[in-house]
């Protein structure tokens, strides 16, 4: 069965590997990374937007580990949220089954010597770190990957996919998944699929590299850091990055990332810090904030569009591969993606 993705994101080369190792012909077309080569890389589900989203997100660091490849199991130490808040995230989390405890101040100096503690926090034994872009071309390999071409429609015949349209000419296929981020919406409209998007800009800086100084993703009141095995230090430039709303950028990136470098500066007061790239990048939302993972359209079509793509991409992959090689998920795995159909958008466009 000869399979063609758009989108090289951490998503679509999660799908190529699944697709790869059940033994169908796969080949990606890409312009580039896109949001991936700019995401913070925290693999988690200690954020959620409800129980179904919780348990999708659960699954997808379930996922990960059966994947095996390149996660840095480092788990999180989170003390964002205050007073009765940091209860009650607590609360809920361990109502769900979640692994997390509250440690004070002086373990919390035992798990990180180099940041000044807070009087307590969440810790989050579970979760990982991995370098997106790294871990999408490690993904990849094997596929054949068409790149710097932008996909422009979706070829079809009798109502079934017959391949993906570039300005180079048709490229056939007997499915084609989307998976280009904040393009999808457009391709999917050249076939009646309606997907709606909400701009979603994301900023995240880099700093020098540095001495090991951070073992756990950090979540904290001045945003989300981590390091990485070169030493570089990741911080979106916007505090609360899982909840951030904004659909525009009004101020100049470089000064986003000198006012975030203040701010981290103050996380790690002994280790002088500055920023070598700060990078800007546009986050899929669906208008409705959760995953879009299913068939749609015309007969092999399917669609896989969401934030938290780098959470999400292994579970994604595991329960739309199969449905694209027309096998049969088990009644749990159809009820774990069934909220996420895009037939929830009243796809046909009249």
């Amino acid at each position: 069965m000869k399979v063609v993705i758009i989108g090289g994101g951490i998503i679509g080369a999660a799908l190529a590997h699944n697709l790869l190792r059940a033994g169908a012909d796969v080949t990606v077309i890409a312009v580039g990374i896109g949001a991936t080569g700019a995401s913070f890389g925290w693999i988690n589900a200690s954020f959620y937007l409800d129980a179904a989203h919780f348990r999708l997100r659960a699954a997808g660091l379930e996922a990960w580990r059966r994947l095996d490849v390149l996660v840095n199991w480092s788990g999180a130490l989170c003390w964002e949220k205050t007073g009765a808040a940091f209860g009650d995230q607590y609360a809920a989390l361990t109502a769900l089954g979640y692994p997390v405890q509250i440690i004070d101040d002086v373990d919390f100096t035992a798990l990180e010597p180099h940041v000044p503690a807070p009087t307590r926090a969440l810790r989050f034994s579970a979760e990982g770190m991995i370098e997106p872009d790294r871990v999408a071309r490690t993904l990849l390999t094997g596929a054949r990957q068409i790149s710097g071409v932008a996909a422009i429609g979706i070829a079809t015949r009798a109502g079934h996919v017959t391949g993906v349209e570039t300005a180079q000419g048709e490229i056939d296929a007997d499915r084609v998944i989307v998976a280009a981020g904040c393009h999808s919406g457009d391709l999917l409209k050249t076939v009646g699929v309606r997907l709606p998007l909400i701009e979603r800009p994301g900023i995240l800086l880099r700093t020098h590299s540095v001495p090991p100084r951070l073992a756990h993703v950090l979540v904290t009141p001045e945003g989300e850091v981590r390091q990485d095995a070169a030493g570089h230090i990741w911080m979106p430039t916007a505090a609360q990055h899982q909840t951030d709303a904004g659909t525009t950028v009004e101020e100049r990136p470089d000064i986003l990332a000198d006012r975030a470098l203040v701010r981290l500066q103050g996380l790690l007061p002994n280790t002088p810090l500055k920023w070598e790239q700060v990078m800007l990048a546009q986050r899929p939302m669906p208008q409705d904030g959760h995953p879009v993972i299913g068939a749609c359209g015309p007969e092999g079509l399917f669609v896989a569009t969401m934030h938290s793509g780098v959470t999400l991409a292994a579970i994604t992959a595991e329960l739309l591969a199969p449905q694209i090689l027309d096998s049969t998920l088990s009644n749990a795995q159809s009820d774990m993606v069934a909220p996420y159909s895009p037939e929830r958008f009243q796809i046909a466009v009249m």
